[in-house]
């Protein structure tokens, strides 16, 4: 149980021009964890001192950022199987106080009006020009080619509210609402472009399994395996079977932090880019 009476004492020492004391009060206090969030928020409240104010507003930082932490280690240690999971707890990183049911609503909502048109009796490409017109001309999710180095494309919660993303974040929302659908789309960690497979039944197990490619920032453009072989030799690059392939969560996962982590980077925002690091290592790391 928390003790409120000392979690108000070490607040209030917070002002404390001894640095010495004010490093252990300010670990007395993360190490209280969650807890003491909301006494930190009422004090910051409460305050008129700038200083206080702006060590309250570290605090309360550092201690949502081991929380983003030790979910995703918890994420991976379960084996990473919920997408949309991960997803979630990359966006807490920026929005600690995000509504997941919000974004699982607002998937269900596009899934449904999908559902409601879909016959099943639909060919594969059929299914696909389905989704697309729901995705695309219905919800009026695009590409954001206007500030595609956006940090906010890789946040789940804002790419639902503004209907704007980047490849990849389009891709696991188009992925997501399919797969509700019992529809076999998977992503493809494609270098540079994050593109979608339609498998058979056997989901992507080898080339031959892939029926085709889905272009989810070009509104669902359907493409073949030469366009992907074609894109590849592009960009100088070795043939690779992975290109062609599904990937796992971790790999989209991990795709979506060096995404964000450049995004900041490319921005100047150095400590954002550094914390986006660390949960990328975290993954990463055996």
């Amino acid at each position: 149980m928390l003790d409120e009476n000392e979690v108000q004492s070490l607040i209030q020492l917070l002002d404390d021009p001894d640095e010495s004391i004010f490093a252990m009060v300010e670990q007395k206090l993360l190490s209280l964890g969650g807890e003491v969030i909301d006494h930190l928020e009422l004090a910051w409240e409460q305050s008129f001192n700038v200083v206080v104010q702006t060590r309250i507003e570290n605090l309360i930082h550092q201690i949502q950022f081991e929380q983003v932490m030790n979910e995703l280690q918890l994420w991976k240690l379960s084996g990473s199987f919920d997408l949309l999971q991960g997803l979630i707890i990359v966006n807490k990183y920026q929005y600690p106080d995000m509504d997941e049911q919000k974004v699982i609503n607002q998937l269900e909502a596009i899934k449904r009006d999908a559902w409601m048109d879909m016959i099943y009796t639909m060919s594969a490409v059929e299914k696909v020009r389905l989704l697309n017109h729901i995705i695309y001309n219905t919800h009026g999710f695009s590409g954001n080619t206007s500030n595609y180095h956006d940090p906010q494309n890789s946040y789940i919660g804002q790419v639902l509210e503004t209907r704007k993303g980047n490849p990849i974040m389009l891709a696991c929302i188009y992925s997501l609402i399919a797969q509700k659908l019992d529809i076999p789309i998977y992503g493809i960690n494609l270098p540079r472009h994050f593109i979608l497979a339609y498998t058979d039944e056997r989901g992507g197990e080898d080339e031959s399994s892939v029926l085709f490619y889905i272009n989810s920032f070009n509104r669902g453009q359907i493409l073949g395996r030469h366009d992907v072989v074609s894109f590849i030799k592009q960009l100088n690059l070795e043939p690779n079977p992975q290109f062609l392939l599904p990937c796992n969560h971790m790999d989209i996962i991990s795709r979506v932090l060096r995404n964000l982590s450049a995004a900041y980077t490319q921005m100047g925002t150095q400590q954002k880019a550094e914390e986006v690091d660390r949960l990328l290592q975290l993954l990463e790391n055996e």
